[in-house]
């Protein structure tokens, strides 16, 4: 028997075209039309963030190590980033989304989802409020965006890939099950690498092949994530827009060159990081009752490891035993350390207690 979305709702999926890159390319004209890529030094192991259309034709892609970047592209331009002017930017266009609907769900500084169900302007047009939205952010803002319009969250995103960049497409409801149908597994909301290899080996590439399984075998194969993948491959997606997005942790990280070679460095930086976690938290407003301390380590394999506890008021004593406990589970020199809170998920789900997405401090 065939599912049916509980109502049709109208989603549009905005997202901003190399959003990072775009800002710098807006605020130095010179940029323009060079390949450009932000992100941490080659020398200090940093990932590029972004980067702009010229610099993905030489293969350049975010999270690529940024030696590996220039490798492909040594006319790489890098720059640092300016979190300061990118969040700037980013409340502009959260205002203009705001404009439109109160139902703006944003994941990142640079994409949102709207619900845009039963909004009277332009027509009541999903389709003409996205390209609304996306002139509105160019002649604002001064950057390109594209969007998504489907009568789904997980169709939107897809489809907001689809002309990229500077670009909108629309799924209808009609057209959904051709669609989705066609999708390659690794489209699907939740479907890592790892899993998308899963599939593929076991003959399964597309939505299509996806759905000769049953939700009984998916479960069996994928655990509870079955069930997910049972409704995603049919473009069910019954996850509604939130305004807010409630924290669960809070959390600050460090890659250190060279290599923390034993403990008592290891101790030494972290007092230092506590500090930066410390004016974090402050910062941090109405938020929920904390719950567990921890502490995370990535070893110079870059296997990592975390220890963690339960405590309500942690301590620089507290977070010491965990680097502590978490240190001597290998050998090796320690080239990243974490160190935060969990909040209690109770308070964490009862909805008033939130933290703004555009918190100051940087990567919030």
């Amino acid at each position: 028997m065939a599912l049916l979305e509980p109502r049709l709702r109208k989603i549009i999926h905005c997202d901003c075209d190399c959003f990072y890159a775009a800002i710098e390319m807006r605020d130095d004209p010179a940029l323009v039309g060079r390949p450009v890529a932000v992100g941490g030094r080659a020398e200090t192991r940093g990932v590029i963030a972004t980067c702009n259309y010229e610099a993905r034709a030489f293969g350049v892609h975010s999270a690529m190590p940024t030696a590996r970047a220039l490798q492909r592209c040594p006319q790489l331009i890098l720059l640092a980033p300016d979190f300061e002017r990118y969040r700037a930017a980013s409340r502009q266009i959260l205002a203009i989304y705001r404009d439109y609907t109160p139902l703006v769900e944003p994941l990142s500084l640079d994409e949102a989802y709207l619900d845009v169900s039963g909004v009277e302007r332009c027509r009541g047009s999903a389709t003409l409020m996205a390209q609304e939205i996306r002139a509105r952010i160019h002649a604002e803002v001064g950057i390109t965006a594209s969007a998504g319009i489907a009568p789904n969250k997980f169709i939107a995103k897809v489809a907001s890939d689809w002309n990229k960049p500077d670009g909108q497409f629309v799924v209808r409801p009609e057209e959904v099950d051709a669609f989705v149908a066609a999708l390659p597994v690794k489209k699907i909301f939740g479907v890592g690498k790892v899993t998308a290899e899963k599939l593929n080996r076991l003959g399964v590439n597309t939505c299509g092949e996806l759905r000769a399984w049953s939700a009984a075998e998916l479960t069996r194969e994928f655990g509870s994530f079955g069930a997910s993948l049972y409704r995603l491959c049919r473009g069910i997606d019954e996850r509604p827009v939130q305004p807010y997005r409630v924290r669960k942790s809070l959390s600050v990280e460090t890659t250190y060159t060279p290599d923390l070679r034993d403990l008592a460095s290891c101790r030494s930086a972290l007092l230092a990081l506590l500090e930066d976690f410390r004016r974090r938290f402050e910062r941090a407003q109405d938020r929920p009752p904390v719950h567990k301390a921890f502490v995370k380590v990535r070893f110079a394999d870059f296997s990592r490891t975390t220890a963690e506890c339960v405590s309500s008021a942690p301590d620089e004593g507290v977070w010491l035993r965990l680097l502590d406990e978490a240190h001597a589970r290998s050998p090796l020199a320690v080239r990243l350390l974490g160190v935060g809170v969990r909040f209690a998920a109770e308070a964490a789900d009862s909805g008033p207690a939130q933290i703004p997405l555009f918190d100051p401090a940087p990567g919030g």
